[in-house]
């Protein structure tokens, strides 16, 4: 479904990555491991069109969307969850989610309907202004409000982000449930074991470039990679 070909970005001068490349197939969920600084987000926004300044290639179903502009890209059938949520806080609930469909002429209240069945803490506030909820509620509408496009592939950039643990399980649970569904998922996340324990596949990236890659259960298993790639402490807890 997805493939990225020595992905190269620069923030002016800077180069942010300098050689990612990896795969995504129909029905997976492939995570993207990395130490903080390494290029993950980067590669999603590169991905999305939010970053301007890329070389190498992106395919997207056979298409090179590597010129293509972030509304064009959702169009496709791609869209991303980013980094601390980013929902807008003065409008209700179910606005937010209505600005998930702003390229469709009209908002199917089905869809609304299911997102309200992944999540039912929404649906109890969906007349609540989106800064008003709490840190998981507000993770819960980004992923619902990216879902109201109906993508063929949701990228998730650390969804797990300053969330406690009761949280945690609940987003992870909507995050299995979707693939259940046939959602195709690209996934960075802080707890690499948590993204191990749910994913097909991973790369590890470092410092811009894609050092490994591996079966998740592989990784969860080899210690001497976490050492080398991850470090103990993005893997071990407690």
């Amino acid at each position: 479904m997805l493939k990225v070909e020595h992905l190269r970005a620069f923030y002016g001068k800077a180069q942010a990555l300098e050689d990612i490349s990896f795969e995504v197939n129909q029905g997976e969920i492939i995570c993207i491991l990395g130490n903080n600084g390494a290029g993950k987000s980067t590669t999603l926004m590169s991905i999305s069109g939010v970053m301007k300044q890329k070389e190498g290639v992106i395919h997207f179903k056979g298409s090179d969307i590597g010129k293509k502009q972030p509304h064009e890209i959702v169009a496709l059938g791609i869209s991303q969850v980013p980094e601390g949520r980013r929902i807008f806080p003065t409008l209700t609930v179910e606005e937010n989610l209505k600005m998930g469909g702003f390229l469709k002429k009209r908002i199917d209240k089905e869809k609304i309907g299911e997102i309200y069945e992944l999540f039912p803490r929404l649906k109890e506030r969906k007349n609540q202004l989106g800064g008003s909820l709490s840190g998981g509620e507000q993770q819960m509408l980004a992923i619902g409000r990216a879902l109201i496009s109906e993508p063929q592939l949701l990228m998730l950039d650390e969804p797990s982000l300053g969330l406690a643990p009761q949280i945690i399980d609940m987003i992870f649970d909507s995050i299995i449930s979707l693939r259940k569904r046939g959602m195709t998922i690209l996934l960075i996340e802080q707890n690499a074991e948590l993204a191990l324990e749910v994913s097909d596949r991973a790369y590890v990236i470092e410092l811009g470039r894609t050092v490994l890659t591996a079966d998740s259960e592989t990784l969860r298993k080899d210690r001497s990679i976490q050492s080398i790639y991850m470090g103990q402490q993005h893997l071990l807890h407690g």
